[in-house]
Formats: structure tokens, sequence, C-alpha cells
């Protein structure tokens, strides 16, 4: 793909109740964006996993992942998880912050482990001190 294709726009169209576009526009405007650029922020987040639980659960995002926002090309998925996070709990400290992101990962990883072992695909090995690799 190339650079101009990457750039490219497209318009995508959907219908939520008034409600819940007034609320968007609210958090928009406090978070300086478009909303465009909130909308397109918060389905990045979302896709990766990184809204707080509760926000999660109430939009049924999917956790499949997915690039890099364009609203921010050059920047990182932890600069649109903590827009996320911040937008939907307000100030947080330091390691406030750092138990949303990292609780995220960690159940990430207990349901990769789980999956790889169910597949066996990987086991834990009390005698090499972790988990490991199968044959198969």
């Amino acid at each position: 793909m190339t650079d101009t294709a990457d750039d490219e726009r497209t318009r995508v169209q959907t219908y939520v109740p008034a409600y819940q576009k007034s609320v968007w526009q609210e958090h928009a405007e406090e978070l300086g964006m478009t909303q465009s650029e909130f909308v397109r922020t918060m389905v990045q987040a979302g896709r990766r996993g990184f809204l707080p639980k509760s926000r999660e659960t109430t939009q049924g995002t999917d956790n499949s992942g997915g690039a890099s926002s364009t609203a921010n090309p050059g920047g990182t998925g932890v600069e649109e998880t903590v827009v996320a996070i911040l937008s939907a709990e307000g100030a947080l400290g330091w390691d406030q912050l750092l138990t949303r992101l990292t609780a995220d990962v960690e159940d990430q990883l207990d349901d990769a482990l789980a999956d790889l072992q169910d597949a066996n695909r990987l086991r834990y090995s009390g005698r090499d001190g972790g988990y490991v690799l199968t044959d198969e």
C-alpha cells in the first residue's frame, strides 16, 4: 500500500441516539477535538481493548486490535489510550493511569495463555520455570 493510499480519506456514517451524539460532542469539545477525531480515536482505542472495562461492557467494543489512528500517525497507541481513559474517567494520577493501562494487558495475556494452552500450543513447566511451547 502506498503512502497516498494510506492518507486517502473516506466517509463513514452511523446512526446513534441523539443523547449519545450529545455526549460525544461534549467529550470532543473537552478534549479540543473535532467529532471525527474523537470518534476515530475512541474506535481505535476500543479496538485495541484500551477502553475502561465499564465502557467496553456498555459499548460492546471489539478487542481485535487494529492500525494506529490517522489522527496521530506519529504517535503511539498509549497516547490514544490515555485520551480514552481520561475522557471516560476524568483526572487521574500516574499510578491510576498505569493501573488502567496494565490491567487490560494482564487480562489479554491471561486470555492468550489460556487459549494457547487449550490449543496445546504451550504448557506451563515447573521444571523449565515457566511457559514453554509444545512440539505440536
